[in-house]
């Protein structure tokens, strides 16, 4: 399967370009989200080198991030970066699990594989990675049963509908969960395409 991150650009584009004067763009550098600058502008949820697991991450975020969220820098979320002390990656581990959860059912839509992300290699990675794979499997499992917040359940369906996975999806999750489960601790700081 073709996984283009144009496609992406152009199904999140329709979606809430209008609704939401919010596009997807991709970036050269550190995947950012940029709020409404100007009366008539637009915000942007730029992601990382052009990566597709970057940009189904990044649309997680803003998919979760509140009204007032979405009119600040980066959400106004506190980041820290690579090299992070246990403490820092054990915030870092309970805010990304609602995220990786959508991040990771985006990639189910989308047939794409999915890797769950410490993004910690220079500080000695996760800080319980068990815990933090078990909480986001949980938190997509819940998700699946109970349906995905508003945004992320409008993506999530065009992402099913484009790629034409619906009618696997619950063989295909079974699949993905038993791998996620039993993998081995998985650092993708490239967030590189790999086929499901």
């Amino acid at each position: 399967m073709n996984h283009n991150p144009d496609d992406l650009i152009m199904l999140f584009n329709d979606l809430f370009r209008e609704s939401y004067r919010t596009i997807l763009v991709r970036g050269s550098d550190e995947p950012e989200y940029l709020p409404v600058s100007e009366p008539e502008g637009l915000a942007r949820v730029v992601f990382a080198h052009g990566f597709f697991a970057s940009a189904l991450h990044e649309i997680a975020h803003w998919c979760i991030a509140g009204e007032h969220r979405r009119t600040m820098y980066d959400y106004g979320y506190w980041y820290c970066p690579d090299g992070r002390t246990p403490e820092q990656q054990q915030a870092f581990e309970q805010v990304e699990v609602k995220p990786q959860a959508i991040e990771c059912l985006f990639s189910l839509a989308a047939g794409f594989r999915f890797h769950i992300s410490v993004d910690n290699l220079a500080g000695g990675g996760a800080a319980d990675g068990d815990a933090f794979r078990l909480n986001v499997l949980n938190q997509a499992s819940e998700y699946l049963a109970c349906g995905l917040p508003r945004r992320a359940q409008q993506f999530y369906d065009s992402l099913l509908q484009f790629y034409s996975t619906g009618a696997r999806i619950d063989e295909t999750w079974a699949r993905v969960k038993t791998r996620l489960l039993t993998a081995e601790q998985e650092y993708d700081q490239s967030r590189i395409p790999e086929p499901l």
